[in-house]
């Protein structure tokens, strides 16, 4: 039994609770993410959460689709690009549409997880990872994304304590966010404190007065997934590994990808 299953689908209920009201007009709304719709995000979760599901229970329509994805992207289209053209191609026209496909493709994901070994290894993008890992990485993908449809309606998230899986990830990926921009990490690796948002402490790495991050767990959520710039949130960073971390973190596998610009990723007010 895999218990991170639920916090995947704590995390999709709260995402659902947020779109359910919303009409088929307010799918077309840009974001702040690279001008995709709230329709574009809502695809692109979708889109994967099938193919998480198919690695675990059907490969060979996960192979099919990341076959399809490996072309798109070899075509010089983007991510935005393949999910429109898939929801077109499977009948999603409108948001409701989506939005109701969605709901179901995250409980069915939600279940096969949370029946599945914690260590059986599923295949992702070329990589291989266990089955826990592929739905805390599923968990992070919806917590992200589902910033920038918060902001763009105003709306204010509040947050759960199944955060820490989404930190975790973050804390985790501290070599990865340098070397996957060509750079050496610098060691040691800076002690992390955080408010949970139930009021709890979470910490990772060895306690260094030198060398350290402190703050909320949301906004480090945000920094490490790239929904904020360091410069909008109040965390607190002492050191220069801690420093050049929260400048460049990424936490998600891919390409190297840069922060959103300093005051670009933010609430709009109601």
């Amino acid at each position: 039994m895999i218990e991170e299953a639920l916090d995947f689908k704590a995390e999709s209920d709260a995402i659902a609770a947020l779109l359910k009201p919303l009409s088929t007009e307010d799918y077309s709304a840009v974001t702040q993410f690279k001008d995709w719709t709230i329709f574009d995000v809502l695809a692109h979760l979708h889109l994967w959460n099938l193919a998480a599901l198919w690695t675990l229970t059907d490969e060979p329509k996960y192979l099919e689709i990341m076959t399809r994805a490996i072309e798109v992207f070899q075509g010089g289209k983007t991510h935005q690009d393949m999910h429109r053209q898939w929801a077109a191609d499977n009948g999603f026209e409108t948001g409701p549409q989506l939005y109701k496909a969605w709901t179901n493709s995250y409980a069915a994901l939600a279940d096969a997880y949370h029946g599945a070994e914690p260590d059986e290894r599923v295949k992702w993008a070329g990589l291989e990872m266990t089955a826990r890992s592929a739905i805390i990485a599923r968990q992070m993908e919806a917590w992200a994304h589902a910033q920038a449809v918060y902001d763009i309606l105003g709306q204010t998230r509040v947050d759960a304590d199944r955060l820490k899986n989404v930190a975790h990830i973050g804390v985790t990926t501290y070599s990865w966010s340098f070397k996957v921009k060509g750079q050496a990490p610098m060691l040691p690796k800076p002690y992390v404190r955080l408010n949970a948002p139930s009021g709890d402490i979470w910490e990772w790495n060895e306690p260094q007065n030198d060398n350290r991050v402190e703050g909320s767990a949301t906004e480090f959520s945000q920094v490490v997934t790239q929904c904020r710039n360091i410069a909008d949130t109040s965390l607190t960073l002492t050191g220069e590994a801690a420093t050049a971390w929260m400048t460049i973190a990424q936490c998600f596998a891919g390409g190297p990808e840069a922060p959103p610009p300093a005051g670009t990723r933010f609430k709009k007010k109601g």
